[in-house]
């Protein structure tokens, strides 16, 4: 078949190959439809695209407009009541799954000094990354770990874990990313809660980044054969300062700046097994090229201000701002200022996109590697 009867076979915007329907046409798709078959060239174009077309929108929360709402779940609903109090992000392509973008989930939760919420473990993989507010820890299999602004833990799946503040502490919020969308398109979901809704610190406070903490040395005689990271909270002062430190001997990337990934210090691989976590700087008055990729990416802004241009839209940004880039669509980012960095926290599908060899990109060849917006 010709390239241009090829086209004309799959172009068709419903989705159909270029079929005429006939009265016996529609009584044999009838008699299928009755037997749970169907024919493939009347979905054809619906299930095998010429290439990604995410059912995913750019989508910009403004963390000013949240974050009223975030903690007023508190005067509303308890832990207790509520299991956890999350103002989840919404894609409108993706409501359908509660998706923030692609099979990537995403919410705001908050907790009040002195409160903490019932352990539990899932199938699905998560993270924290903390917003604001003093005196928040998690608890993962009995290691608990203090969080600051811009740290960011894990709760791999399977793990025991539970998210408190300290009586001493402040009112925190953090955005909490998982992979549910993708376990439960699976079907391999499992929810449990604790039977003693609380678990027992097991270890020292904070021995996670103690022991697996120094970039380039391990602890003697450690062992740990789990599929996800041993250290378990990648701290906010050293991430920067290894960004800083980077941004002196590179030119970084044309499309991502100084980029850095959070990595299984055992495996360099990503931090567990459905989800990978970077962070990147951009330079005073940077602007990257636009390129695109397979798989879906979620941002928040840890500091800075600047914008992106997503699929041709800008989208204006400020510290603790979260956007989205779903996948398959070119994308830029630009630092706003000219005497300060701006740096973006990301999380994203990517390690799944690997494992399974479908891991793509492509840059921007018009108008200089740029989008118009």
């Amino acid at each position: 078949m010709s390239r241009a009867a090829r086209a004309n076979y799959r172009e068709d915007v419903a989705g159909r190959a270029n079929v005429e329907d006939t009265p016996e046409l529609l009584a044999y798709y009838d008699e299928l439809e009755n037997l749970q078959t169907g024919a493939l060239w009347t979905v054809a174009n619906k299930i095998e695209p010429w290439q990604p077309q995410s059912s995913s929108v750019p989508v910009l929360w403004r963390y000013q407009d949240l974050r009223a709402h975030v903690l007023r779940s508190a005067d509303l609903v308890s832990p207790e009541k509520a299991g956890r109090r999350v103002i989840y992000l919404n894609n409108p392509g993706r409501k359908d799954v509660a998706a923030a973008v692609g099979w990537l989930y995403s919410g705001l939760q908050t907790m009040r000094p002195g409160e903490l919420a019932s352990a539990h473990a899932h199938s699905a993989s998560a993270l924290r990354f903390i917003m604001e507010g003093q005196g928040a820890y998690t608890i993962v299999d009995g290691h608990k770990m203090t969080l600051g602004a811009n740290d960011f833990v894990l709760t791999p799946n399977g793990t025991w874990h539970e998210h408190g503040v300290s009586a001493e502490g402040t009112p925190c919020i953090w955005q909490d990313g998982l992979d549910i969308p993708l376990m439960n398109a699976l079907e391999a979901n499992f929810y449990v809660v604790h039977p003693d809704l609380q678990q027992a610190v097991t270890h020292p406070v904070d021995d996670s980044p103690a022991a697996w903490g120094a970039t380039a040395l391990h602890p003697v005689g450690h062992k740990w054969d789990k599929g996800y990271s041993p250290l378990l909270k990648y701290q906010w002062e050293p991430t920067y300062e290894a960004l800083s430190r980077y941004a002196r001997v590179t030119d970084g990337s044309p499309y991502d700046g100084v980029i850095m990934d959070y990595v299984n210090p055992l495996t360099g691989g990503p931090v567990m097994q459905t989800i990978g976590a970077s962070m990147q700087m951009l330079r005073p008055g940077e602007h990257t090229k636009a390129h695109r990729h397979t798989g879906s990416y979620i941002y928040q802004v840890a500091k800075g201000r600047g914008w992106s241009v997503i699929n041709g839209q800008r989208f204006d940004w400020r510290e603790r701002d979260i956007f989205c880039v779903p996948s398959w669509m070119f994308h830029e980012h630009a630092n706003a200022s000219a005497g300060e960095d701006a740096c973006l926290f990301c999380f994203n599908d990517l390690p799944v996109m690997k494992a399974l060899g479908l891991y793509r990109e492509q840059a921007l060849a018009e108008n200089g590697g740029h989008q118009a917006a």
